[in-house]
């Protein structure tokens, strides 16, 4: 005999009525729960539920439904009992439609015995939910509440789905702190509501009031971390977002290139731009991030906040080789201008000129001023006056054409 599964445990009972329970409630007045008598079937209904019950328990759900499919009940009680094993065993087939509708009738009779009406409150409530019929399906938890006099943190996490289906953020909210208050220990799915609720408010920073409380509570979710700290992006809290991040990430909780590329962003923008190339390298080694033309031109940023010159014209270079792009190997030109290699700059600007670039005078202008620290005038003098073509250049372009030529007269070399 199979071991029978829990949405049918409801149906473990004398066949003649209900097992009574005590409510945990205390109340003056005794609870519906409790009033509700336990009743049995009739005679001629009895002998089906019997037999379909003896198929359940053997493992023939089908014969079980044929069994109650012919029984022709005589009142509505037994009606109610019949519809009530029906929805249970459709249930457990996985026809919820119809487990709805047989439920529904037994629900909507309110006749059955106090803990059978109450499983099958329960049991329907769940199975609206099931089919999206959340609407419907809260009153059905209410009443389950009124009807057992209980206040269930699980019910009250169903009244929240139901509610943040149909976006009533503010109801979702105040049933989310029911159920956290009844809780006997934290409900990470309740706080996770309150959340999503103020995130879909666009109420941040009471989503952070929230997620400052899941971490503690659940310090092993690498995911909650993650969320603090892009919610204190999201409030322009970088301090705390860079701590958070950090923190996240000295404990190995950042698995995914966009994690990374966020902490090594802040701790950039934060004094650490070293510390930044250091991670940002050894995750790009490791081929967590992809090293592209993109990827590669972060680091390089991170390379030049750094001031290590080197690096960062060395990596410019790698980024602008990957797709032949001109911007950046004029990047490249002007930090190793800026490092004292002319000879390598003028090699970087002029591969910038041959990818071409929107404002050429860019790189013609830096070109001339290598070539007077290289003390080629000449050369220097013709690239400036192509930068003084370009409107971008042309200013500080036409104010170099006078002290080269002073310098090309001091060493006697003709323009």
């Amino acid at each position: 005999m199979r071991k029978v599964n829990t949405i049918a445990a409801a149906l473990l009972l004398c066949l003649g009525g209900s097992v009574a329970v005590v409510p945990t409630a205390a109340a003056a007045e005794k609870c519906a729960i409790e009033k509700r008598k336990s009743k049995a079937v009739g005679q001629s209904a009895s002998k089906k539920v019997q037999r379909s019950f003896e198929a359940y328990t053997e493992g023939n759900v089908d014969e079980a439904i044929a069994i109650l499919l012919e029984a022709n009940p005589k009142n509505d009680f037994d009606k109610a009992y019949i519809d009530r094993m029906l929805g249970n065993f459709y249930a457990e087939k996985g026809q919820m439609g119809t487990a709805v509708k047989y439920l529904k009738s037994a629900v909507d009779a309110d006749i059955l015995g106090g803990v059978d009406h109450a499983q099958t409150l329960r049991l329907y409530a769940d199975l609206l939910i099931g089919e999206k019929k959340f609407k419907e399906s809260i009153p059905m938890y209410y009443k389950w509440m009124e009807f057992t006099c209980k206040e269930d943190p699980q019910v009250y996490k169903r009244i929240g789905i139901a509610l943040s289906e149909q976006k009533q953020w503010d109801k979702v909210l105040s049933v989310a702190d029911k159920g956290i208050a009844l809780s006997e220990k934290p409900d990470k799915g309740l706080y996770q509501m309150k959340l999503t609720a103020y995130f879909n408010k666009k109420q941040y920073k009471q989503a952070v009031e929230v997620l400052e409380i899941m971490v503690p509570i659940f310090p092993d979710d690498k995911r909650l971390w993650v969320q603090l700290a892009q919610f204190y992006l999201m409030t322009e809290d970088y301090t705390k977002s860079l701590a958070t991040y950090d923190l996240a990430y000295m404990n190995g909780f950042l698995e995914t290139a966009g994690n990374i590329t966020r902490l090594t962003q802040l701790l950039a923008q934060n004094g650490s731009p070293y510390r930044a190339s250091q991670i940002y390298t050894k995750h790009m080694k490791s081929g967590l991030i992809k090293e592209d033309e993109k990827t590669l031109t972060i680091l390089a940023g991170f390379y030049h906040n750094a001031k290590e010159l080197k690096e960062a014209a060395e990596t410019y270079g790698k980024a602008a080789a990957v797709n032949n792009a001109g911007k950046l190997y004029l990047r490249q030109g002007r930090i190793l201008a800026l490092d004292g290699k002319h000879k390598s700059a003028i090699a970087a600007l002029k591969k910038a000129l041959d990818a071409g670039i929107k404002n050429p005078g860019e790189a013609q202008f830096e070109l001339a001023l290598s070539y007077i620290n290289l003390k080629q005038y000449k050369t220097a003098y013709k690239y400036a006056k192509l930068a003084a073509d370009d409107k971008k250049t042309a200013r500080s372009a036409k104010s170099y054409l006078a002290y080269i030529k002073e310098k090309a007269r001091v060493h006697n070399v003709t323009l």
